[in-house]
């Protein structure tokens, strides 16, 4: 997809109205940028752990639990179908904001009704898709916003708060849920997941492009055939379809406590310090190795040393301890394949985009496609041979996707950055 519309032909499509109202304000500081992505950590934190345990204690049993939440976030790979509208009529801040608010209402109703499995995966099904539009949103918003050279901290800063988010959302779930009524519980899940939205005033918004929304899909579909006719892009879509660092096991942990003898308010505690503390050393580790490594080789090794991780549970006790350990090693591992496939994304949108929530959404399917897919697989892994047969099909899945990428791609993961290609399209691909 062209990213950096520079050539007579693409400067159709840059919105000049939309660089005009950045230079005109100062764009706050990277921490700031990423930190609207702490609702979403947060949400996704509650999904994760605290809605599976809820469920648990309903009686539902853990491989269906698993499944449930695989069916709830489904939107990871399929809502940038309708993420052309997030970049026409109103701006993205707009967008954000709205489904944001959603996103939480359906959080807080699943906290206080949560009897009947079928209502709570419809209501969750919507709040997760308000959530991942949300992302998008944030994701071409901000990715639009920050100049070339700074796509590295962006994407470090916004996997913190993504990851970290986590942990966070955890443990304001987990303690609201068992120590305050369905109501007060819910009102301070919706307030905190809501918090963070707070900056946006400091945040510049550009106007969206003046294009109708059904010729933005119209070019949506252009953009993306020519993005797949790029090897270098298809290959990289391809490495991020494949689950070769999903590490869904974070998804479904929480469901599967019980293997560890851990009561829910261990899981609480020790899952969201565990994430927390994982997810910023994963992330943490991505900018000084992306300056050494070509980012699709890291990418690659990362996947292959966690999947190598996986396998490591397998000799330790069934205790908390070991519980802990594993929440804090998936998330280190998937919280650096984060970062560093971020990194990457904000490269390709650049600065100035007009599609960027939609670059970011399609990429972003690609990359959470696995993550999705792999719920199912564990699961039926986990109804085989319980908790040890979830941990060695996740291992060995994603293990083997990395070697065979690896022997695939051998030629390209050595000469230099390939991410280059991605961010620097032919100039001939642009669209007229």
């Amino acid at each position: 997809m062209s990213s950096r519309p520079a050539s007579k032909a693409g400067e159709v499509i840059v919105n000049t109205a939309e660089r005009e109202a950045v230079n005109t304000r100062r764009v706050p500081a990277i921490w700031i940028l990423a930190l609207p992505w702490l609702t979403w950590g947060m949400a996704a934190g509650f999904i994760i752990v605290t809605l599976p345990q809820m469920l648990v204690a309903q009686g539902i049993p853990g491989d269906r639990v698993a499944i449930s939440i695989g069916i709830i976030i489904s939107p990871l790979f399929w809502n940038f179908v309708l993420a052309p509208l997030l970049d026409v009529r109103f701006r993205r801040r707009t967008y954000a904001l709205v489904f944001g608010v959603l996103a939480a209402i359906a959080t807080a109703f699943t906290v206080i009704q949560h009897a009947v499995l079928i209502e709570v995966e419809a209501v969750m099904l919507a709040g997760f898709f308000s959530l991942c539009m949300f992302q998008s949103a944030i994701g071409g918003w901000i990715g639009s916003l920050i100049e070339q050279g700074h796509d590295g901290r962006l994407g470090a800063w916004s996997a913190i708060f993504s990851s970290g988010g986590n942990g966070v959302g955890i443990l304001i779930s987990g303690y609201a849920v068992q120590h305050f009524s369905r109501m007060a519980g819910a009102s301070l899940i919706f307030a905190a997941f809501l918090a963070p939205l707070l900056v946006f005033p400091v945040i510049p918004a550009p106007p969206p492009a003046p294009i109708p929304a059904a010729e933005n899909f119209s070019r949506f579909a252009r953009e993306v055939i020519l993005l797949l006719k790029r090897r270098e892009v298809l290959v990289a879509l391809v490495m991020f379809a494949l689950p070769s660092a999903a590490f869904a096991l974070t998804n479904t942990l929480g469901a599967w406590s019980g293997s560890f003898h851990a009561t829910p308010s261990v899981v609480s505690i020790i899952s969201g310090v565990g994430i927390m503390l994982g997810s910023i050393a994963g992330c943490g580790l991505v900018p000084p190795m992306a300056g050494r490594i070509p980012l699709r080789l890291l990418y690659l090794s990362i996947g292959l040393l966690g999947a190598a991780f996986t396998l490591g549970l397998l000799l330790l006790p069934r205790l908390s301890a070991t519980f802990g350990l594993a929440f804090m090693g998936e998330n280190f591992f998937q919280s650096a394949a984060l970062a560093a496939a971020l990194a990457i994304m904000f490269e390709v949108i650049g600065p100035g985009n007009p599609l960027a929530a939609t670059t970011f959404a399609v990429l972003m399917a690609a990359l959470t496609l696995p993550i999705d897919y792999m719920q199912f697989i564990d699961a039926r892994a986990y109804h085989w041979h319980g908790i040890t047969g979830a941990f060695l099909a996740d291992a060995l899945v994603g293990g083997s996707a990395c070697l065979l990428l690896a022997i695939v791609l051998r030629r390209r993961l050595f000469p230099g950055d390939p991410t280059a290609e991605i961010a620097a399209p032919d100039r001939e691909a642009s669209l007229p």
